[in-house]
């Protein structure tokens, strides 16, 4: 099935096709700038009737376009009925919680059992279709082993505008951590690390390159010289231990590239507890902690990371959207067993 949306082009056109339709599709078409680019490759838009597959064509006010956009096909990824926390959800977005040891998207190591199977399975019908295929819009990822908020888009047109603002590093991300030793400003040692500073209110600011390590294909390494630029901003939130020798901080994202928050905290010498690939073999001292709090650490099997906060523009309403989730079960035992009065 195919349906046919005609519109005109408006006043002072930008000269390229690509761009005037770009400007004067109708908004509930929902299809996003690059939706239409493979439209017109594929011979789906005409102009006054004449079938146009070149982008760069030039057109003009008044000028009557046809776009014929195919019904979305079904995914190769199947559904699963898998349980969802759903926090937000409607006709252009969902918002869910995700546990820890979710893979958020399919891979050749994981291919079921993941989010994206899991919202196929709980959206069906609602998702009207993201680059012609009924599946949602994946614009950022969490790790598995990694807790929290997570935004998919439900259409074309929210997941372009969703993309655009992860993109432009508008979209507030926060997450809560639980860290070896106490990030502090008073630390001279930080302070002698490249890449760190400290902003008012005893705020670690990390900034590096992050790219892929030399010899472990499998992480992330810091680099002054190449890969992507990334900064995280950290604040202690509660020291743990007497005398302190733990922390739970909150972390925000400028930037948002594979393992930062867990890469950038190890660079400072304050890796996550649990963390498998970053935290190397610290250990806390039974002086400080108790065995309880000692044994808690060691055995906890995950890094210790939510993704407590995720805050953006509703892509179509423009509302701004704020949405938070309260630091799993497991994690919550862990602050206990270290002492949190929190």
């Amino acid at each position: 099935m195919t349906s046919l949306i005609e519109f005109q082009i408006g006043p002072n056109p930008p000269p390229r096709l690509d761009k005037a339709l770009g400007r004067d599709v109708p908004e509930d078409a929902a299809l996003s700038r690059s939706r239409l680019a493979k439209l017109i490759a594929e011979g789906a838009v005409s102009v006054d009737g004449v079938v146009v597959t070149d982008p760069r064509h030039r057109i003009s006010e008044g000028a009557t376009v046809v776009v014929t956009v195919a019904a979305a096909e079904e995914s190769h990824i199947g559904g699963e009925d898998i349980p969802l926390d759903v926090v937000f959800e409607d006709d252009d977005l969902i918002v869910v919680n995700k546990p820890a040891g979710m893979v958020v998207h399919p891979a050749p190591g994981t291919p079921g059992g993941t989010l994206v199977n899991a919202l196929i399975h709980y959206c069906g019908d609602s998702l009207s279709g993201v680059g012609g295929l009924k599946r949602p819009g994946i614009v950022h990822r969490i790790d598995k082993e990694t807790s929290g908020l997570l935004v998919a888009a439900k259409s074309d047109r929210a997941h372009h505008h969703l993309a655009d603002q992860f993109a432009a590093h508008t979209v507030e991300r926060r997450y809560l951590a639980v860290c070896y030793g106490v990030p502090d400003a008073n630390d001279p040692r930080l302070r002698g690390i490249k890449g760190t500073s400290f902003e008012p209110g005893n705020i670690l600011k990390i900034q590096t390159f992050l790219g892929r390590h030399k010899t472990d294909r499998q992480r992330q390494a810091v680099s002054f010289s190449g890969g992507r630029h990334a900064v995280t901003r950290v604040r202690i939130v509660e020291p743990l231990g007497n005398p302190v020798a733990a922390a739970l901080v909150e972390c925000w994202l400028e930037t948002g590239r594979t393992h930062q928050i867990r890469v950038h905290l190890a660079h400072c010498g304050h890796s996550l507890i649990g963390d498998p690939v970053y935290g190397g073999r610290r250990k806390l001292s039974a002086k400080t902690f108790g065995e309880a709090g000692c044994a808690a650490a060691t055995g906890f099997s995950r890094q210790a990371l939510h993704a407590a906060t995720l805050g953006f523009e509703h892509p179509v309403s423009g509302e701004v959207l704020q949405f938070a989730a309260e630091v799993p079960a497991d994690m919550r035992e862990l602050l206990r067993e270290l002492g949190s009065k929190g």
